[in-house]
């Protein structure tokens, strides 16, 4: 059995490695926002733009493997989804409100519905 050994350069060795796939203009979207994310859709042979909308609830901080979880309640029941920032599918990002909350994670959100749902406002 062989074990495998980290090379000491290791960190310099995955940021060369990652660096190339980042996108340039990252998202400056915090949690609590509302964000309308197009991404790309394969049906066929054809590829279409489809956007989701919606509350950012999480997000995680990793370089390339950075993700935020997105929630939407559509008809009455909640939906999430989690979106990888640096994916080649994903087109664009429009932040449509802003919101000053105080927690890093907002999982509270999906025991509450209607307006107590609702985040209080943030202006620039």
């Amino acid at each position: 059995m062989t074990d495998f050994v980290i090379p000491k350069n290791y960190t310099k060795l995955m940021k060369d490695v990652e660096t190339p796939f980042l996108k340039t203009t990252p998202i400056d979207a915090k949690v609590g926002d509302s964000i309308k994310i197009g991404f790309l859709i394969k049906e066929g042979n054809k590829e279409r733009t489809q956007y989701y909308d919606g509350v950012i609830i999480a997000q995680k901080n990793s370089s390339i493997n950075k993700t935020i979880i997105v929630r939407r309640v559509l008809q009455g029941i909640g939906i999430e989804r989690i979106f990888l920032i640096h994916s080649p599918k994903i087109v664009s990002f429009k932040l449509t409100k802003l919101a000053a909350v105080r927690r890093s994670k907002l999982y509270y959100l999906r025991g509450l519905s209607g307006k107590a749902s609702r985040l209080k406002q943030r202006y620039n």
